[in-house]
């Protein structure tokens, strides 16, 4: 009797082990919350998600210390229970930096040492007390060589020191994540990717804001392109560079956007992928150039015009008028979803939650994916 009650508890351990394993091999279906989009987080249908990137945290100037601004104190010390209300197993960190952040400043306390600390030290209390299971580090980008040095140095310490906070807590070390330029090689600087991959627990990278009216006023051109011809950038090319670089493409993440980006056509009648054109569009939605999926599709309803999808670069944009916007609808997601699945990948995040309409690019991305 005592040896099949010890067979049955030693079945039940094993059991749980392949439990867990298979939650970890499910991958990542991610997505961040921007604090500036004002979206509620109760909102969030967490259900959607293994991951949320709460978005996001900021780096002090003078302390080198991460802080949260106090808009945001009470939304990110209650971000956790929140979002798992309705998915108990969603895993939350707190992202630091973002594309509006001073970059200099991260560079700067990348550089010595005793900065290093306090951004290492500060963010791992921070990511404790406000209940966050994880860190992300969004410094876009270090950009040159004596950077990507620090940089590896700053992640290398960050890893160590999550350990050492671990052992000494008792409790699970703190996940640590960052995201990172949409290829391995920034503009001719190879990144660290050989030490990343041990110190870091996966890599977002950006995949999108290939191509934007601010920064090529003069065509149409596909924003996030999963595949493109010799010379045009695209998502492939960069996973591909990621993964012969040594990075584990099973630490991957691929990211897609919730928005897109609008040109003012030169002529309406022409109005295809690489048309001219004359920079950012305006009109109802239009940030700086910048739409949300839901802008979108309000833009396609009011105007009463369907998008087109071009499966070759993988890609979604519609025209109206002089306007012309670029962007990933359903066709697209999952496409890239499947292409995230197949190529082996940790798996997907997208920027942001508040971007989507009614979960429609949510839910496509997350039974693709599941599928």
């Amino acid at each position: 009797m005592g040896s099949t009650i010890i067979n049955l508890f030693f079945s039940f351990i094993v059991l749980l082990q392949l439990h867990s394993s298979a939650g970890q091999s499910s991958g990542m279906k991610g997505i961040y919350w921007f604090s500036g989009s004002g979206f509620p987080v109760s909102d969030i249908d967490s259900s959607l998600f293994t991951h949320i990137f709460c978005a996001f945290a900021d780096l002090a100037p003078n302390t080198f210390q991460v802080t949260i601004s106090p808009s945001n104190s009470a939304k990110f010390k209650t971000f956790t229970q929140t979002v798992q209300r309705k998915n108990p197993n969603v895993k939350t960190l707190l992202s630091i930096g973002g594309g509006g952040a001073n970059a200099d400043t991260f560079a700067a306390m990348a550089s010595q040492p005793d900065s290093r600390k306090s951004f290492i030290s500060s963010s791992i209390s921070l990511a404790r007390s406000n209940g966050f299971l994880g860190l992300d580090l969004d410094w876009e980008y270090p950009s040159n060589q004596n950077q990507i040095s620090s940089f590896s140095t700053l992640c290398t310490e960050w890893r160590a020191a999550a350990e050492k906070e671990s052992q000494s807590s008792g409790k699970p070390r703190l996940l640590l994540s960052a995201a990172v330029f949409r290829s391995s090689n920034y503009y001719g600087l190879p990144l660290p990717a050989s030490v990343l991959a041990t110190k870091l627990d996966w890599i977002n990278v950006m995949c999108y804001d290939f191509y934007g009216p601010g920064w090529s006023p003069n065509s149409t051109a596909p924003p996030a392109a999963l595949f493109g011809s010799a010379g045009q950038v695209n998502c492939d090319a960069g996973i591909t560079s990621w993964i012969q670089s040594g990075f584990p493409a099973s630490k991957i993440v691929l990211g897609i956007p919730f928005y897109g980006w609008a040109w003012r056509l030169v002529n309406q009648n022409n109005n295809g992928l690489y048309a001219p054109a004359n920079g950012a569009a305006t009109g109802a939605g239009i940030d700086d150039g910048a739409i949300t999926y839901k802008g979108i599709n309000a833009f396609k309803e009011n105007n009463r015009v369907n998008s087109v999808y071009n499966g070759m670069v993988v890609t979604n944009y519609v025209s109206s008028g002089t306007t012309w916007i670029g962007y990933d609808d359903k066709q697209s997601v999952a496409a890239k979803v499947a292409y995230a699945k197949k190529k082996g990948l940790f798996g997907y995040f997208a920027w942001q939650v508040g971007a989507d309409d009614n979960w429609t690019l949510s839910r496509t991305a997350s039974t693709t994916w599941s599928g």
